[in-house]
């Protein structure tokens, strides 16, 4: 029999926030988290230069600046000398983040990194950890002096680089014996993390676990290739499901989970804050950056997620969208979701739709990690947030997208939702579909 799967801890950065609660807070109170490129303290150095493939009216989502200082309580405390010469930036932002799920579990003391072990049995507790480009910037500047300036390559060039090495360091840092394990699969890097922690769990193979994602890809050759590949948008403003977007704006930030079974939970008097009870994924088969036109593949992970749940399409409330901003995916995304969630639906019950990245930027593999955690945020707080920068609906082919509530201008207040469905999607026709439960308790 499958154990029942909780959230016990939460913990994100983002564009908006060096924490969870200053994350969600400037979500709900419609702050921007973008920044002009110009106004980056490397950009008369790095992006300048430049210009022709990189225009000046870019604008990225950048993580607070202050969130790297070393001399921080919190940076003394995770990292040392040697952990600042052997980890990139994707594998710190990993790091830290942990360690806020982990004290929002309750799962360490004040001001130490070592879990309470008679909370827990660290040889079942796993870690699941992706990135979707992981360091790009150790192999663009290393690329440089190996080929350039014939310097020797550091020692830790290459556990800088790989994407599992943020699992790795995490578990090392905080002695978590478990699985070790890293999913790579573009935008749907923490979607597809948290689910597969989802069943390493509910098959028993694990009792609690970690789970998410981290991405520092901020570099002048990442958004250079973006631009190419006519996926960013050059106006610098991110407008989700509105009939003026033109692209996503690059993002980065780190969104990580607490995952335990229903009994282990209890078993230590954990704050439950949500349960898991469905995921679904598909694939498009059909191109290497764009989704069919009538997101059937969509269509398919969000109809696995509910019949792993055993729910009717009706039962969900909000869809936390993927929707980045670009032409084909957003339309698409509106497709799958009135062809998967409308048949049956009452006239009178609204299902509540909105992106986050109209504030937050797309945040390529730790986009679904750190929505994941905005989706558990409304179950908990009754709260759905609302896209920034909607202005004028895109419109659909169909009578009945009408139906759809597109959440704009400001958060739904008291909306009771009891199934939000967190959907992320990604490159090489990746579909992947999360459905997460207000907690009651039993």
């Amino acid at each position: 029999m499958s154990k029942r799967v909780v959230v016990t801890g939460l913990g994100c950065v983002t564009p908006l926030g060096r924490t969870l609660n200053e994350s969600w807070r400037n979500l709900l109170s419609s702050k921007n988290g973008l920044t002009p490129i110009t106004s980056l303290p490397d950009y008369e150095k790095e992006y300048k230069p430049r210009e022709k493939s990189i225009p000046s009216t870019i604008t990225v989502g950048k993580i607070p600046e202050d969130f790297h200082d070393k001399e921080s309580a919190i940076s003394k405390l995770l990292f040392t000398g040697q952990d600042e010469r052997r980890t990139s930036s994707f594998i710190k932002l990993a790091v830290r983040t942990t360690y806020e799920a982990l004290q929002h579990a309750g799962l360490l003391r004040p001001n130490e990194i070592n879990i309470n072990t008679s909370l827990c049995n660290l040889d079942h507790f796993g870690c699941l950890i992706g990135s979707g480009i992981g360091s790009i910037q150790d192999i663009y500047q290393t690329s440089l002096q190996f080929h350039n300036d014939n310097k020797k390559v550091n020692p830790y060039f290459v556990p800088k680089i790989l994407t599992n090495m943020a699992a790795g360091n995490v578990s090392i840092k905080f002695n978590l014996k478990g699985l070790s394990h890293s999913v790579s699969t573009a935008c749907a890097t923490g979607n597809n993390s948290i689910g597969d922690a989802f069943n390493f769990i509910r098959l028993g193979m694990q009792d609690i676990c970690v789970a998410g994602a981290s991405e520092t890809s901020l570099h002048p050759l990442s958004l250079a290739g973006f631009i190419r590949a006519k996926s960013i948008t050059t106006n610098g403003i991110s407008r989700p499901f509105d009939t003026e977007r033109s692209g996503f704006v690059l993002g980065e930030g780190c969104g990580m989970l607490v995952m335990e079974s229903l009994e282990h939970a209890q078993r230590r008097k954990a704050n439950i804050i949500c349960e898991i009870v469905g995921y679904g994924l598909s694939s498009d088969a059909c191109h290497i950056t764009s989704p069919p036109a009538d997101g059937n593949g969509a269509k398919r992970a969000i109809e696995m997620a509910l019949k792993m749940a055993h729910l009717k399409p009706s039962d969900v409330d909000y869809v936390n969208a993927h929707a980045t901003s670009t032409l084909l995916g957003d339309k698409a995304e509106c497709l799958a979701i009135t062809s998967a969630l409308l048949p049956g639906r009452p006239e009178s019950k609204p299902l509540y739709i909105s992106s986050n990245k109209g504030a937050i930027g797309h945040l390529l593999g730790a986009a679904g990690a750190v929505e994941s955690v905005f989706t558990i945020c409304s179950l908990r707080d009754d709260m759905i947030p609302h896209t920034l920068n909607l202005k004028n609906i895109l419109h659909l082919e169909n009578d009945e997208s009408d139906r759809l509530y597109f959440v704009r201008d400001k958060p739904i207040e008291k909306a009771n939702p009891k199934y939000a469905l967190c959907n992320s999607f990604g490159f090489g026709g990746i579909n992947t579909s999360l459905l997460f439960k207000k907690w009651e308790k039993i």
